[in-house]
């Protein structure tokens, strides 16, 4: 097994800990996901399994939860608002698919920090004390959400920021986090496709179980199969993944109301033997969205998702690779 690091060089670090899938066997106490201070962290992790790789890159994007002492000390929100866009564990219930085989990608860095879901310069000038450069986007849909690159707000409309961002202080974050995550995925789909014909991005996701639509609630699917309407992948591998959880007596949907980011949308070339499918889970199979702790469905959701990423690697490498490789 092969274990890459891109270290997040920073003085402080609070560092949410992340309870043991292994060893829980009930909802942990609240002290076990409080901060603790750390100095140094990996901004990203890949591994690598030891035999030669399927052409499968499974990632977890937003994940991460460490969070700079600085940066949470810039925020107006509390140490719990502050996770609200957190897909919180999601790492922790997919990264055991380097066992299966298949590489593993995630981001340490907290997605209200840096998204690397969007454009590299999907920027709002309002959060900036300067002149932001005339090359960013900041005519998005996601940018005037408050969902840009640097976001501005987390979930229910809850601004980040006490105060305005210096442009170099955002360009940075770009530089040293977004762009070697990105290189990162590039190379490693380079690589798979190089040795296979074909490669295939699964990127994970979680999402609250409940939205809202003028002041009306709604529950939520189990699951959202994103691929960008058809564009960012083969039918069959659609097809594929919705028919197999609902297969395991999940609710699915695809592609409403997420049918996949930039990750999805930018990588996804299946003209070019390059598939990306965007998988978003209901928070509530696995954790309390209250208090941001897992409960007892926890294990049975990574039980499944292995499942899963195992029957649909399965069904691809049986079926011909001129069905999945570059037309």
């Amino acid at each position: 097994m092969q274990q890459i690091k891109q270290s997040f060089h920073i003085c402080e670090i609070d560092s949410y800990a992340a309870p043991s899938i292994r060893h829980l066997s009930s909802a942990p106490e609240q002290n076990e996901c409080n901060h603790q201070p750390q100095h140094v962290v990996a901004s990203h992790e890949l591994i690598r399994p030891a035999s030669p790789s399927l052409p499968f890159l499974v990632c977890s994007p937003h994940s991460g939860r460490a969070y700079l002492k600085s940066f949470l000390d810039s925020s107006r929100l509390n140490r719990q608002q502050i996770r609200d866009s957190e897909d919180a564990y999601v790492d922790m219930l997919v990264e055991r698919c380097s066992e299966l085989g298949l590489t593993f990608l995630k981001a340490n860095f907290p997605r209200a920090y840096l998204d690397v879901n969007r454009e590299p310069y999907e920027l709002d000038p309002k959060m900036f004390s300067e002149r932001l450069p005339s090359y960013i986007n900041n005519r998005s849909l996601r940018v005037t959400g408050g969902l840009g690159t640097i976001p501005k707000i987390v979930t229910e409309r809850k601004e980040i920021y006490k105060h305005s961002l210096t442009v170099a202080e955002g360009l940075e974050r770009i530089e040293t986090l977004y762009k070697p995550y990105h290189k990162q995925i590039s190379k490693e789909l380079s690589f798979l496709k190089q040795q296979n014909n074909f490669a295939v991005l699964l990127d994970f996701h979680s999402m609250p179980s409940q939205s809202t639509v003028k002041n009306q609630r709604s529950l939520r699917p189990d699951f959202v199969i994103g691929d960008r309407f058809g564009s960012s992948c083969s039918q069959s591998l659609t097809a594929m993944a919705t028919g197999l959880l609902r297969e395991m007596g999940y609710h699915v949907v695809c592609n409403k109301p997420y049918a996949g980011g930039f990750i999805t949308e930018h990588y996804g070339r299946p003209s070019k033997g390059i598939h990306a499918l965007q998988i978003e889970m209901n928070r509530a199979l696995y954790m309390d969205e209250t208090t941001l702790l897992p409960h007892s469905g926890l294990r049975d959701t990574q039980h499944n998702l292995l499942l899963f990423i195992s029957n649909i690697t399965e069904l691809m490498i049986q079926s011909t690779s001129a069905v999945w490789a570059a037309e």
